[in-house]
C-alpha cells in the first residue's frame, strides 16, 4: 500500500517583497507541514511581519507561496475561513459587548461556534454582556484567543500575541493553546520577543536575518548540531577557537562559545558543554558576517 503524501500547509519558493527600491525578503524557500508548531524570530525589521502578511494575503510578493494550497492574495476571502491571526494590536470591535461580537461573528464566518467561544472563556473573569473597551490588555488577549480557536482554523498565525502581558496572562495563553487548540491536522505560527517561554512548546525555528531565512530547522535537531561551551580555564581558549566557534562572549569572567556541528566529546575535555537556549542562538547566528572574527566576540 503506497504512503499517503500530505501537502505542506504552507510552502515558499522565491519569496520576495520589496518597499519602494529596497527589498525587504531576498527570495526566502520553505514548507511548513501540518501538525507542527512554528516559532519565526527575528530583529525588528527582520522581515518576519512581512512574511505573515505574505502567508495571510494581506500584501502583495514576487515569487511563489500557497498556504493550503491557495494562493492567499488572490484567494484571501476563501482562505480565511480556514486561517486564524492574533497580533498584538486588538483589532476586535471594542464598542460591542462579547455576546454580541459572538453573534456578529456567527453570521458572517461559516466556521465560529459561540458554544465553543463561551466554553472556552470559562474560568476567565469574561462576562457576555462586558463591553470590549473594558477589558484588560490581558483579558482582550484571552477573548480574541477563544475567537480564534472557536473558529477551528485549520492555520492560526500569532504576531506577538502576548505582548505587554505579565507573564501569569503569557503562560495562561500558551497553555490554553497547547490544550484546546493543536491537533494533528492544525498548524501553529508564533513570532515573539520572548521566545525562551514558548522554547518548550516549539516543533521547529526559523530564524529570519536582513530578509534572508539562516535557519530552518526541527528542534530536535537543533539540540544535536548546536553545544555551548563554558571555558573557565584561560589556557582552553585557544583550543576552544581552533575548533571554530559560530560566536563568543564572557559572562561573569566565564568565556562562552557556541558550536556548529562540533562533537561534543570534543569540547567536554574544555569545559562544560550544554545545549544553548533558542535566545543564546538567537544571539550567536543574528551576528552580521564580519571580516574581523575578533570584533564578534
Amino acid at each position: 500500500m503506497s504512503e499517503t503524501i500530505i501537502d505542506p500547509v504552507v510552502t515558499a519558493r522565491g519569496l520576495r517583497k520589496k518597499f519602494g527600491g529596497k527589498e525587504i525578503l531576498h527570495g526566502l524557500d520553505f514548507d511548513i507541514p501540518a501538525g507542527r508548531i512554528y516559532g519565526l524570530v527575528g530583529h525588528n525589521g527582520a522581515g518576519k511581519t512581512t512574511t505573515l502578511n505574505a502567508m495571510l494575503g494581506l500584501t502583495s510578493y514576487e515569487g511563489t507561496i500557497r498556504v493550503l494550497g491557495e494562493d492567499p492574495f488572490a484567494r484571501r476571502a476563501h482562505l480565511m475561513e480556514n486561517v486564524a491571526f492574533i497580533s498584538d494590536v486588538a483589532s476586535l470591535p471594542r464598542f460591542l459587548r462579547v455576546r454580541e461580537l459572538f453573534a456578529l461573528l456567527s453570521n458572517i464566518h461559516p466556521n465560529f461556534s459561540t458554544d465553543k467561544a463561551r466554553s472556552f472563556l470559562e474560568g476567565t473573569d469574561i462576562r457576555p454582556e462586558m463591553k470590549i473597551r473594558t477589558l484588560s490588555k490581558g483579558m482582550m488577549a484571552q477573548l480574541h484567543l477563544a475567537v480564534v480557536m472557536a473558529i477551528d482554523a485549520k492555520l492560526l498565525v500569532l504576531d506577538e500575541p502576548t505582548l505587554g502581558l505579565d507573564i501569569t496572562y503569557r503562560k495562561r495563553f500558551y497553555r490554553r493553546l497547547l490544550e484546546d487548540y493543536m491537533t494533528e491536522e492544525r498548524t501553529l505560527i508564533i513570532t515573539t520577543h520572548q521566545v525562551d517561554e514558548i522554547e518548550f512548546m516549539l516543533s521547529d525555528i526559523m530564524f529570519i536575518r536582513d530578509g534572508d531565512l539562516i535557519l530552518h530547522m526541527q528542534m530536535e535537531t537543533v539540540n544535536e548540531k548546536f553545544s555551548q561551551l563554558v571555558a573557565n580555564e584561560a589556557e582552553t581558549h585557544a583550543a576552544a577557537r581552533a575548533l571554530g566557534p559560530v560566536y563568543e562572549e564572557t559572562r561573569f569572567g566565564q568565556t562562552v562559545f557556541i558550536f556548529d556541528g562540533v562533537p561534543r566529546e570534543k569540547l567536554e575535555p574544555l569545559g562544560k558543554v550544554s545545549t544553548p537556549t533558542l535566545s543564546d542562538l538567537f544571539v550567536a547566528l543574528m551576528q552580521r558576517p564580519t571580516a574581523n572574527p575578533e570584533t564578534a566576540r
